[in-house]
């Protein structure tokens, strides 16, 4: 019985810190460091005249249908002209890409017949990047005018290797046509709760670039140091993750601006997120694998802190504590637990029927933000167990099926 106690508790405090804790002791260390440290200031931009080229590197794989509103939305990027290049990587694509394209006489395009995947894509475009910094986006996801600047001025500290952008989600509004009835309902209810979740992770992407360096950059916007470009294996799945985290495992840092922003829908449906999700956790252990060396709290103290405690023990441990607290509540309550116990027992289980309640809706095409939150909360902690499987399966490529957006 104190046994099973131990690790009742043991399991909840997990849980708690992983998604909730340490939140809060990111908040209070970065109240700390603004109350007693160096104040981090906003730099200057240099004229316009001295502001350096950047390459807008697009990776993209059968994207015929959003080349126009991708270019429409480059070329009203606020940038000097003829300082910004815009290169689309094509990574073995079979529709009509590429002759879209060739309409344009500012892009330059880098075609790989074969279709290996975008870390594949990333190592053989960037040996065609010949300005200083090179900012990467997708095809699908739409940037502020002001994103470049922004992004060049985070480059202005020497410490910076990388800038990593903030990522906003869009649900479809009532007047556009993207589906009918329930499906329509069912991908605004994915937006709104990745919406919710990347929110609260974009606050903690800010708290870490404050408390020391943001713990990855997102592939919608993320730029780095060109020459500082480290190539990955193909089989990479967290391409954006690895390519960042491999600057800070140098010394380096990885700013975050919420000032330099990608804006895109969400999925279609949870069917489609759910094949992101499985993919982003498959991604999430095998990147704290071959990261495995950066947990060493012997070679960079506050970096081991922030990634064990924001990526790793979300992707690895906590889901386990997660699933395990219930049958052990019940247990202790069955053994003649205490009163505490019951009432722990009562609140997980409105949290599960909330949960439920939140995909059946979500299933039937009705809105309810509130119950959102817990189905989405338990939505991504089962995709990482189906992320496990998804490893499996696919150990030596870097593809994979694109889900498809709302």
């Amino acid at each position: 019985m104190i046994v099973i106690k131990i690790i009742f508790w043991l399991c909840l405090a997990l849980v708690f810190y992983t998604y909730i804790g340490y939140g809060i002791v990111l908040a209070i260390l970065v109240g700390l460091k603004r109350a007693f440290g160096k104040k981090r200031l906003k730099q200057p931009l240099p004229s316009d005249i001295d502001l350096p080229e950047v390459t807008l590197m697009i990776c993209a794989y059968n994207e015929e249908d959003i080349v126009a509103s991708k270019m429409e939305n480059t070329h009203r990027l606020n940038y000097p002209k003829g300082k910004l290049k815009v290169m689309w990587v094509t990574d073995g694509s079979n529709d009509s890409t590429n002759e879209r394209l060739a309409a344009y006489e500012d892009v330059t395009v880098v075609y790989k017949p074969e279709r290996e995947g975008k870390t594949a894509a990333l190592n053989h475009g960037i040996k065609s990047v010949e300005t200083p910094l090179v900012i990467m986006t997708d095809a699908n996801t739409m940037l502020n005018a002001d994103c470049v600047r922004e992004v060049v001025r985070c480059f202005m500290d020497p410490k910076v290797a990388c800038v990593a952008g903030e990522k906003r989600v869009m649900a479809r509004s009532e007047g556009e046509t993207v589906a009918e009835g329930a499906k329509k309902d069912n991908g605004q209810a994915v937006a709104a709760g990745e919406g919710l979740y990347w929110k609260y992770e974009s606050t903690l992407k800010l708290l870490d670039s404050e408390l020391y360096s943001a713990m990855g950059a997102a592939g919608e916007l993320c730029a780095i140091r060109t020459p500082l470009y480290r190539e990955m294996p193909k089989d990479t799945l967290l391409d954006d993750f690895i390519m960042s985290m491999l600057l800070v495992d140098e010394g380096n840092r990885i700013a975050y601006t919420a000032d330099a922003y990608a804006m895109e829908y969400g999925s279609a449906d949870f069917t489609e997120e759910s094949k992101r999700k499985r993919r982003i956790a498959a991604g999430g252990l095998q990147s704290t694998w071959r990261l495995r060396r950066m947990l060493n709290p012997f070679r960079q103290p506050v970096v081991a802190f922030q990634l064990l405690s924001h990526r790793v023990l979300r992707w690895t441990i906590t889901p386990f504590a997660l699933l395990a607290l219930v049958p052990q509540n019940i247990i202790i309550v069955a053994l003649g637990g205490c009163m505490i116990y019951t009432v722990i027992l009562a609140l997980q289980a409105l949290f599960w029927l909330a949960a439920l309640a939140g995909w059946l809706m979500a299933r039937s095409g009705k809105k309810n933000k509130l119950l959102y939150i817990p189905y989405y909360f338990v939505f991504m902690n089962v995709n990482v167990f189906r992320g496990m499987a998804y490893l499996r399966s696919h150990k030596s490529n870097g593809a994979w099926e694109k889900a498809k957006r709302g």
